[in-house]
């Protein structure tokens, strides 16, 4: 037990760093056009790349469950810190444009791993427990990781920046080496055929492809929302960009209460029982938010109900999707991180649009509707399903 909670806390920490290099672009964007001497547009070009290469992930996770989930971590780790030494030796636009794009294929490799890895470790009725304390990375990234990585960026200049994350990222994968075993597949199972196998079982198998369709739409609908609100408080309250910092932590505030809430909560009421219950609190929170925008701080209030909400929902799904494939594991995360990540893409083209049509309100309006969508999707897929025909509420010890 001493050796899983090691693992669970080296992996929370490795995750964070991939996390960071994930997301840091969007908040230092400014910052790294002014460094690299490009316009923000080239930037932001980076951002779209790496959010299209999600879409590769797809072929990560049947690699993990054939040539095993510690091979897959340490690329990951390996290639974030890869990526930040090239960003770090050679700050010139297109290296940097290289090493980030590197950095985020680390985390499309890493996250399935690591949640299969889980799945595989730690029982059903312990999980939503353990993805939870697991995911608490991605809030951690904004409250705490890419402020201090703003500090040393600040005061040291942003190849340092650079460099400490690639550090930091070759001493994470000499750790994982240690702390996790290997679980290398034999050689049969890693012909392309079974691969194209594996990716079948995503639309062949029914609880797998609602849970796909169920990330695709709620991301959507979370994103349709995300790329608008900050026009909204700029329109409707004239907010400074402080405020929209302001904003920005609790985002990440309410990201973090989430992952708490499934840490606490959502395996004493059932993972099933508990993203049913996210998605109605999440629909109810976009109807809501156009009746809170009398005033920027009650409009904070809505916008931190809507991703507490959404968050919730979102972990907990993780910890359930863990168990639908359990002899392919890995290749249902990725098949839902790039069904999630899809629904994201669409969500930034469909929410500049309809804000610009209706407002805040047809784009809560149209969030509430896709949500509804991802709950339909969720109990078509689910309907009959249980683990290993018991109980999912069946009690067990804690960690």
């Amino acid at each position: 037990m001493q050796r899983l909670t090691r693992q669970i806390l080296a992996a929370t920490f490795f995750k964070l760093l991939l996390n960071i290099g994930r997301r840091f672009v969007y908040p230092f964007a400014p910052a790294l056009s002014r460094g690299l001497d490009v316009p923000l547009t080239a930037i932001t070009s980076i951002i779209a790349v790496s959010q299209i290469s999600s879409l590769a992930g797809l072929f990560s996770g049947p690699l993990a469950d054939r040539m095993g989930y510690r091979l897959m971590m340490q690329m990951g780790l390996g290639l974030l810190a890869v990526g930040m030494l090239i960003c770090g030796l050679v700050p010139v636009y297109w290296a940097v444009f290289f090493g980030l794009v590197l950095a985020s294929f680390g985390k499309i490799l890493y996250d399935p791993a690591i949640q299969a890895y889980i799945g595989q470790a730690v029982p059903y009725q312990k999980r939503g427990r353990v993805i939870g304390i697991l995911e608490i990375s991605w809030a951690g990234s904004t409250l705490a990781g890419i402020p201090l990585l703003g500090m040393v960026i600040e005061y040291m200049g942003l190849e340092n920046g650079f460099l400490l994350l690639a550090l930091l990222g070759f001493i994470s994968l000499a750790a994982l080496s240690r702390i996790f075993p290997s679980d290398r597949r034999d050689k049969e199972a890693r012909r392309p055929g079974e691969l194209l196998r594996s990716l079948s079982q995503l639309v062949r198998i029914r609880p797998a492809a609602g849970m796909l369709a169920f990330g695709f739409w709620i991301s959507l609908a979370n994103d349709n929302l995300f790329v608008v609100y900050g026009a909204w408080f700029e329109n409707d309250f004239n907010v400074s960009l402080i405020s929209l910092g302001l904003s920005t932590i609790a985002i990440g505030s309410a990201e973090l209460a989430g992952e708490f809430l499934t840490t606490a909560f959502a395996d004493r009421i059932g993972l099933k029982r508990a993203i049913v219950c996210g998605l109605v609190l999440a629909v109810i929170a976009y109807l809501l938010l156009p009746l809170m925008g009398t005033g920027l701080v009650l409009a904070m209030v809505g916008i931190f109900l809507v991703f507490c909400t959404f968050e919730f929902t979102m972990v907990t799904s993780f910890s359930l999707s863990t168990e639908l494939l359990p002899h392919s594991r890995a290749t249902m995360m990725a098949g839902f991180y790039a069904a999630s990540g899809l629904g994201r893409m669409v969500g930034v083209l469909t929410g500049g649009f309809v804000w610009k049509s209706g407002g805040i309100a047809a784009v809560a309006w149209l969030s509430a509707a896709l949500t509804v969508l991802g709950l339909l999707s969720l109990l078509w897929g689910l309907r009959g399903w249980s683990v290993n025909g018991t109980s999912e509420n069946r009690a067990g010890d804690g960690l």
